[in-house]
């Protein structure tokens, strides 16, 4: 008996002898699907099909990596255009209220900029006295610690005394691994010049690297300070720009604008949280410190204030300075315990508990997230990166919660 001849696409793999069908049960039953979920689990468990797309995932990472080296490599440009926008949003309700007021938009976006310039100034000339004595106390300080590091103690070596031992023991023992260089340590220390143990730190170095820092701070914010000023002057347009570009769709449209308006809303929210809980911090900070007796409280409590922008980072920094400071002035265990312990106390108060459960309630992210994304952009950026890593990552989230294919994204982001 033939086959009768017929497209090859029409056989059913029941036509075919030799091969049974893929889906079909031993006893001819179709398999239903609690039967395959036990044959799956007595084999060895659930398996999840994944299909991978080599080209795709291969072009994603030559993407991201080129997308990383292109942030790093113009980190000069991204961090104080990045801080402008942030300032400009922060600031632009302000704008608005002068706007209903009846004040031109150009009128009161100089006299917003110029008011928050002159708030600055005008802290740095209150608080310039401390800074000048703490730049003057240096020396003292130095001093302080050459002598505490270098003091014997009962006839015992001192702890760099110690360190300098191990160092030279350690290279005698590296030289005498070969049996012709056995002598080569001595006469190796016999040619060693007498200032070769001291300190090979050059002061020149230290003040002209920081001068080219100082340079470069007040170049970058004097860029940002335009920045600002030209954003608020600018109002909505880059906003009413981008709503066109999206294309004649309406419905692209009104994802834009919501966008726009959650990006605007978070920004502000979290801004407005930075600057409360910072001011909350310093002003702590300065009023602890001046009842402990710590000199220049002011200075250090503004400090305080700046170096809590950077999360989980800034309180754990903020106590150790303050705790070498007090140790560098009292010369007490007891004092450095002291301030430090109220250093950490006001931290911890301000930022594990009213930050975190602000920001908790303004950007409704995952906190191991945030934290993962502070290391990497603390990574990339450095100081500044901790300081805007929060605000980026806000950004993306609200992005990736309205553009389909960023679902997983906002999964991983979201609470």
């Amino acid at each position: 008996m033939q086959l009768a001849h017929s497209d090859p696409a029409s056989v059913t793999p029941a036509t075919l002898p030799d091969q049974a069908a893929p889906d079909a049960h031993p006893d001819g039953l179709e398999a239903r699907p609690a039967d395959e979920e036990d044959l799956a689990l007595q084999s060895g468990g659930l398996r999840l099909p994944v299909h991978v797309n080599a080209r795709g995932i291969s072009l994603g990472i030559l993407a991201t990596v080129a997308c990383v080296f292109t942030l790093q490599w113009a980190q000069k440009f991204f961090v104080p255009l990045l801080l402008g926008i942030l300032i400009a949003y922060t600031l632009n309700p302000v704008v608005l209220w002068l706007e209903r007021l009846h004040v031109r938009r150009v009128v009161g976006a100089t006299l917003v900029t110029a008011v928050i310039v002159a708030l600055m100034a005008g802290t740095i000339y209150r608080l310039q006295d401390e800074f000048f004595n703490i730049v003057d106390e240096l020396p003292t300080l130095t001093h302080k610690i050459t002598k505490i590091l270098t003091n014997n103690q009962g006839g015992q070596r001192s702890t760099i005394q110690q360190v300098q031992a191990a160092a030279a023991e350690i290279e005698r023992a590296a030289n005498n691994v070969g049996g012709d260089t056995r002598k080569a340590a001595p006469r190796r220390q016999a040619q060693l010049p007498p200032a070769a143990a001291g300190s090979n730190i050059r002061v020149m170095d230290w003040v002209l690297a920081g001068s080219v820092g100082l340079a470069t701070f007040l170049s970058q914010a004097t860029m940002v300070v335009f920045l600002v000023f030209f954003l608020l002057l600018a109002g909505d347009t880059f906003k009413r720009k981008l709503v066109k570009l999206t294309g004649p769709s309406l419905t692209r449209k009104k994802v834009t604008v919501h966008i726009l308006d959650d990006i605007n809303t978070s920004i502000q929210n979290y801004m407005f949280m930075l600057l409360v809980t910072n001011v909350l911090l310093a002003l702590l900070m300065w009023g602890a410190l001046r009842a402990i007796g710590l000199e220049n409280a002011g200075a250090w409590a503004a400090f305080a204030g700046v170096a809590h922008l950077m999360p989980y980072f800034g309180p754990l920094l903020i106590t150790a300075a303050t705790g070498m400071v007090a140790f560098l002035q009292f010369e007490s265990v007891r004092m450095v315990i002291l301030v430090a312990g109220a250093s950490l106390g006001i931290a911890t108060l301000v930022g594990m508990v009213v930050a975190t459960w602000m920001t908790g309630k303004i950007a409704k992210m995952n906190p191991a997230a945030v934290f993962v994304s502070l290391l990497f952009w603390g990574w990339l950026w450095g100081v500044w990166g901790l300081l805007l890593g929060v605000p980026v990552v806000m950004v993306l989230k609200v992005v990736a919660e309205r553009v389909e294919g960023m679902e997983v994204v906002s999964e991983l982001l979201g609470e």
